[in-house]
């Protein structure tokens, strides 16, 4: 069936009639996507209750939530990223605290949002008790760094890498001679060395460089070596390229979104599906969480896999996690909590274990034979893996007809240059969002938080829900393909269609610094007021004497005093390990061998 109708006949109804407000405009994206039309309700802005309905659906209902259980007033993307660390990690490698120019976080929540919705009405469906659910914004915020507060609050061990520890010039992406911005990337030592030897680097500089370049995925940074980026700076493009492909290193241009949109326009939706009519088995839900009696198979490896299985067992799923026989080597990777690694732990705690030998064809027909009785696969093997080992959709469709599989890659369907892997850093550099977030800052492009990856993982999941709803609701299940592209496409779609510009800004008060948004007109008018400038300002004109009467007091008091007058404000969070001592923050948070980040949902 066409995936826009995978949830044919389902209506959205909620706060959508200002197209400058990025959360209302997300939903909106990703709603429609979903084949659920949208329907704006005027009385709905204020307490931002959002409901779903359809034929053969009872209605239920979100509420989004912001610094307390209210709704979500004076707080704002650029707000939030500061509150919740999400400026601190971006600004590990990009010189100083500061936000990623996207709609991210305002993309993130409209995920979980539907997906809460949409798990609760599969709740419903299945006879469960639960009826409506809320999303908190500053929890959505804390569960796109949960991996780097792990590691910010390890109880040995723990790393302090504060915005701005790491040079924003000496670190991917590179530029060349002339002067193409440009990604690296390999898995391996071997090209990586080798490629460095045939420009005649000595093998010191070059594998200390790797170990920068290994860690970026955990730690948001890749210190390299000046030699390297100098030799790199020296070569032509084309020259970088033909080194590349002699060692069997990838390397790709950021493009520009007008040069990517050439070779492949920016795509509509994340989600692919492929369903047809099943047998729907009967799965009772009998507990609060809404996927409780579901069962989930996930093998995946790094992030967005494992944290796509982590969201489902958070809404209640029995989610069963595939290692290779002597556990996935990344529980090793320091720092650790307990003998495992506690940024593995953050996205894979709540899961069982089993090790599995996939090269060994018993073992995989003892897969097979679990599969029958599970409701979803979830795996984001390279392309080509699945069918090489006969657990493809076709193939585990033979066991298990309604079946969801979930395929979480890469680039999706899209026709991208042989040998490119479809990994975070090339997929921000291919698609147009690095260049996209560095536009805004100044420097050659993209970010070292996996934008991607953790985006990426939030989609996933909600794609699986958005499917076993349609299993439950219309008898259709099969095939869901999400990737780290679409991810892309959805955050740069976003980004080249907002319509207004940022007045937003960074401010140094006595003792910290201080993140504020007029991202309406009255936050404008509100704030000149406060501080007694004459009307009307604009707000470049306005931000040099704002400066100065900022730096006269703590953070603090000009955070109470702004929030009381309804302008988004939030101190910039620098240092993961303090977010627990925010008493707006601490609910979403569980301290122990390292924090964590409790579920972003709650039902009723």
């Amino acid at each position: 069936m066409n995936q826009a109708a995978a949830l044919h006949g389902c209506r959205l109804l909620g706060a959508f009639a200002d197209e400058h407000d990025p959360l209302q405009r997300a939903l909106a994206m990703q709603a429609r996507a979903l084949g659920i039309a949208v329907e704006s309700v005027s009385d709905a802005g204020r307490e931002q209750i959002y409901c779903l309905q359809g034929q053969g659906l009872a209605p239920t209902h979100c509420r989004l939530t912001g610094w307390d259980d209210e709704a979500p007033r004076a707080i704002s993307e650029f707000t939030l990223q500061a509150a919740c660390g999400l400026m601190a990690v971006h600004g590990r490698a990009s010189g100083q605290a500061q936000a990623i120019d996207l709609d991210y976080l305002a993309h993130v929540v409209a995920s979980l949002a539907l997906t809460g919705l949409m798990a609760t009405a599969l709740a419903r469906l299945r006879g469960g008790q639960v009826t409506d659910c809320s999303v908190s914004l500053p929890a959505a915020g804390l569960q796109c760094i949960s991996q780097y507060l792990a590691g910010a609050t390890a109880e040995e061990g723990a790393e302090r890498l504060p915005a701005g520890c790491s040079s924003a010039r000496l670190r991917p992406p590179f530029v060349s001679a002339d002067g193409v911005v440009f990604e690296l990337e390999t898995l391996d030592a071997g090209p990586w060395l080798a490629f460095w030897d045939g420009l005649g680097v000595a093998r010191a500089d070059s594998s200390k460089g790797w170990q920068g370049f290994l860690l970026r995925y955990a730690r948001a940074i890749a210190p390299m070596p000046e030699t390297l980026c100098r030799t790199l700076a020296n070569l032509q493009y084309a020259q970088v390229v033909e080194h590349c492909s002699a060692v069997g290193m990838a390397v790709t241009p950021v493009h520009q979104p007008c040069q990517r949109d050439i070779l492949i326009p920016v795509g509509d939706t994340p989600w692919s599906f492929s369903l047809h009519r099943v047998t729907v088995p009967s799965r009772p839900c009998n507990q609060v969480l809404p996927l409780s009696g579901l069962r989930v198979i996930e093998s995946c490896r790094r992030i967005q896999g494992p944290l796509a299985g982590h969201l489902l067992a958070m809404l209640g799923a029995q989610v069963t996690r595939l290692e290779m026989p002597g556990g996935d080597p990344l529980r090793g990777m320091a720092p650790l909590a307990q003998g495992c690694s506690v940024r593995f732990d953050a996205l894979n705690g709540l899961k069982a274990v089993v090790e599995l030998d996939l090269k060994s064809a018993s073992e995989r027909e003892q897969l097979r034979r679990n599969i029958a009785e599970v409701d979803v696969f979830l795996h984001n093997w390279a392309p080509g893996k699945a069918e090489e080992l006969a657990l493809d959709q076709a193939d585990l469709a033979q066991v298990n007809p309604a079946l969801i599989y979930a395929y979480a890659g890469g680039w999706g369907n899209a026709q991208v240059p042989v040998g490119l892997p479809g990994t975070d850093f090339t997929v921000q550099a291919w698609s147009g969002i690095a260049h996209l977030i560095g536009q805004g800052e100044g420097n050659p492009g993209g970010s070292l938080f996996t934008v991607l990856d953790v985006f990426g993982g939030v989609i996933a999941a909600q794609g699986i829900v958005a499917a076993l709803l349609a299993r439950h609701l219309h008898g259709h299940a099969g095939r869901v393909d999400s990737s780290l592209l679409g991810a892309a496409d959805l955050l740069c779609r976003s980004r080249m269609t907002r319509i207004r510009p940022l007045s937003a800004g960074v401010f140094r008060c006595q003792d910290a610094s201080l993140a504020i948004d007029c991202c309406a007109p009255e936050h404008l008018e509100t704030l000149a007021r406060l501080f007694d400038f004459p009307m009307p300002c604009a707000w470049q004109t306005l931000r040099e004497p704002l400066a100065l009467q900022l730096a006269r007091q703590p953070a603090a008091h000009w955070q109470a005093r702004l929030l009381a007058a309804g302008v988004p404000v939030a101190i910039v969070r620098q240092d993961l390990a303090e977010l627990q001592q925010d008493p707006r923050l601490a609910p979403w948070l569980a301290p122990g061998r390292y924090t964590r980040v409790l579920s972003p949902w709650r039902f009723t």
